[in-house]
């Protein structure tokens, strides 16, 4: 019988459903801490398979997850194709910015195969730990990614990417068409290498106008997701437009995504009735809920599994956990989800 995240994903309404949350394996675990400090830099961290799959396990050991996440990075990917990453200590990351069409013929496809082997040995490897659980692969979406190319850095506003978007749209285009095609790539490689379903996390979507969110979410995620099916069927791929409030069903229609990703503002009741039944839904748990526990917790965890039963769904948070969140409070949330 297929692992019970897979089944969800094909479109079967399990009960209880299927758990995992994003940012699973992270800065909340005191052994993460522990591997964190001896792996070195984080850019070490995620190209030391033996470390890497090490975290990746750490929360199904603790918890009995239904899913194991690869550890990495969406900034695998440019840093694969030669742009400047550094992860700097309560800055995050920090990118040597691209501005120009020189700085974007700078990017080396070529480099990808190469850089990327670490990743992928690491997939290779917990494919056969996992167990029950299903692996997922990811890839940031290719205008999340760019973002952070673009900017250099973090950012609420992401000025500097939207005003190229607008500005110099065949410059921003190209940039948002390699990162298309070496997504395709990156994707399909964690597949070859273990991976059993992808996500593609567009964290940043929700700041685009309605016409560059067709033109740089769906759009790119339409083609990463039609290659997936071509060169990989059977492999089933979730969406995060993050934010996309009004777009989502848009997304999920020219997509054809076979599960999808909503975050903490949407309404799960809406967004089913927008959503054909065939399509997983996952989420939606605010963080902030799961970091403060009790009753706060069990509610808004009774009022999302009220609103799902019956349909496909993936119980999961509306973005990452925050590293304050006790893992006790995981604990609770993991088994009041398996006690419906």
């Amino acid at each position: 019988m297929a692992k019970k995240l897979l089944r969800t994903l094909a479109g079967q309404a399990i009960w209880p459903p299927p758990v995992w949350l994003m940012r699973q394996a992270g800065r909340y675990l005191p052994e993460y801490r522990e591997v964190r400090a001896r792996a070195g830099g984080f850019i070490d961290l995620c190209t030391n398979p033996a470390l890497a799959m090490e975290v990746t396990l750490q929360p199904l050991r603790r918890f009995g997850l239904d899913a194991a996440i690869l550890f990495s990075d969406i900034l695998m990917l440019p840093w694969a194709l030669g742009q400047g990453l550094r992860y700097a200590d309560g800055e995050g990351p920090v990118l040597s910015p691209i501005r120009n069409a020189a700085d974007v013929r700078a990017l080396d496809a070529a480099r990808l195969p190469g850089a990327i082997a670490p990743i992928l040995e690491t997939v290779r490897g917990l494919r056969a730990e996992v167990g029950e659980a299903t692996l997922l692969g990811f890839a940031g979406g290719p205008f999340t990614v760019a973002c952070y190319m673009v900017e250099g850095k973090g950012s609420k506003e992401w000025d500097q990417v939207r005003r190229m978007a607008w500005s110099d749209p065949g410059l921003f285009g190209g940039l948002i068409d390699l990162l298309t095609e070496q997504t395709i790539v990156y994707l399909s490689a964690q597949i070859d290498a273990g991976a059993e379903a992808v996500m593609l996390f567009d964290s940043w979507a929700g700041v685009l106008a309605p016409s560059l969110f067709r033109a740089h979410v769906i759009q790119p995620s339409a083609r990463i997701a039609a290659a997936i099916r071509a060169r990989h069927p059977g492999v089933p791929i979730i969406g995060f437009p993050r934010q996309a409030g009004t777009m989502l069903a848009e997304f999920v229609r020219d997509t054809g995504v076979h599960g999808i990703g909503v975050d903490t503002s949407a309404d799960l009741a809406t967004v089913r009735e927008c959503v054909p039944a065939t399509v997983a839904i996952q989420g939606n748990l605010d963080p902030l809920a799961l970091l403060v526990g009790g009753q706060a917790l069990t509610r808004e965890t009774d009022a999302i599994l009220a609103a799902m039963q019956g349909r496909a769904f993936i119980f999961n948070l509306g973005h990452g956990i925050v590293p304050q969140t006790p893992p006790a409070h995981v604990a609770a949330l993991v088994a009041r989800v398996r006690a419906v």
